[in-house]
C-alpha cells in the first residue's frame, strides 16, 4: 500500500479562495518524494484539527476537505466514467475524488492534481492518470493512505 502525504501552502491572503499544495509518495525505504502539485478549494478548517468547528464552516462546493489522515482506493467514478482514486470517510463529505483539473472550476471539494502550477490559482498537465497507476502498481486492490497536513 502506498502512502501519501499533500502538504497545503499557506494562503498568500486571506481573502484567496483556493489552495495549492504538493503531494508526496513515502519510498520502500521511507524516504518522502515529491510527485505533484495540488489545487483545492479554500481551506476552512483552520484551527487544522480535522473538522469544522469553533467558527468553521462548510460551504457547500467550495471548501477543501479537512486536516487529516485518510484511506482510499481506486474506484470506478460513473461520473467520470473511469478509474479515480477516491478518499473514503470524510466528515461532512462524499464522493471525494483525486482528479485532473486547472482552477477550482473543476472541483467541488476534490483534490486536483497535476505536473504544473503557476501558484495563483491554477495547475495543468494532469497527475491523475499516473498517479492511478501508482496506487495499483503498489497494491492489487488499490488500497491507499493519505494524509493532509
Amino acid at each position: 500500500m502506498i502512502h501519501l502525504r499533500l502538504i497545503r501552502a499557506t494562503p498568500k491572503s486571506i481573502k484567496q479562495k483556493f489552495t495549492h499544495g504538493d503531494l508526496f509518495m513515502q519510498t520502500t525505504c521511507g524516504k518522502w518524494l515529491t510527485f505533484c502539485h495540488t489545487l483545492e478549494d479554500q481551506v476552512r478548517d483552520i484551527n487544522m484539527n480535522g473538522k469544522f468547528d469553533k467558527g468553521e464552516k462548510k460551504v457547500l462546493k467550495q471548501t477543501a476537505i479537512p486536516f487529516g489522515k485518510y484511506m482510499g482506493v481506486i474506484t470506478y467514478s460513473p461520473a467520470f466514467k473511469r478509474d479515480m482514486p477516491s478518499i473514503a470517510n470524510v466528515s461532512e463529505f462524499i464522493g471525494i475524488r483525486i482528479h485532473g483539473g486547472n482552477t477550482i472550476e473543476d472541483t467541488e471539494g476534490c483534490i486536483l492534481v497535476a505536473f504544473n502550477t503557476d501558484n495563483n490559482g491554477k495547475i495543468w498537465s494532469s497527475a491523475e492518470d499516473e498517479l492511478t497507476t501508482l496506487i495499483k502498481q503498489n497494491d492489487k486492490d488499490g488500497i491507499f493512505k493519505i494524509e493532509i497536513k
